[in-house]
């Protein structure tokens, strides 16, 4: 089930902390967040600022496009995973690196490219799209899914 979606608009890079700060605001009691979005449209640029933004020092927040999963510490030293499933093949794969170990450890999941392990994701989430609008303008719209 759906809950009607909230949208924040970044007009441009400069803009991205405030869209990660509302961001956070949403993420309430959910710790598995989908973002969907076409290739270049910023997925890894918000999960920075959003990172960025629970504490983590924006030069430890990198796409874990080859490694498949990073591992941050946020202000209260808590773990946050960042993956990023783009070059899996099939959801085999995100079973033997371990996801479903890292999506029920109660910890915040950020999940890039979800769409590739999608019979593995919890049913609650919040799916978090990024809509290209101009060279730097971006959408996003998140909606919780329980």
């Amino acid at each position: 089930m759906a809950i009607p979606e909230t949208e924040i608009a970044v007009p441009s890079l400069a803009d991205l902390p405030a869209a990660a700060a509302q961001l956070r605001a949403s993420l309430s009691d959910h710790n598995i967040i989908l973002f969907e979005g076409e290739m270049g449209a910023g997925k890894t640029t918000l999960i920075k600022a959003l990172c960025e933004n629970l504490g983590v020092p924006a030069s430890e927040v990198s796409s874990p496009t080859f490694s498949l999963v990073n591992e941050y510490r946020d202000a209260r030293n808590q773990p946050i995973y960042h993956f990023d499933f783009y070059r899996l093949d099939n959801s085999a794969e995100a079973l033997a690196m371990g996801a479903l170990e890292y999506f029920d450890s109660g910890y915040l999941c950020l999940i890039e490219w979800p769409s590739r392990v999608s019979d593995l994701l919890p049913p609650r989430h919040l799916l978090v799209t990024l809509t290209v609008t101009g060279e730097e303008a971006r959408v996003l719209q998140l909606k919780t899914m329980s």
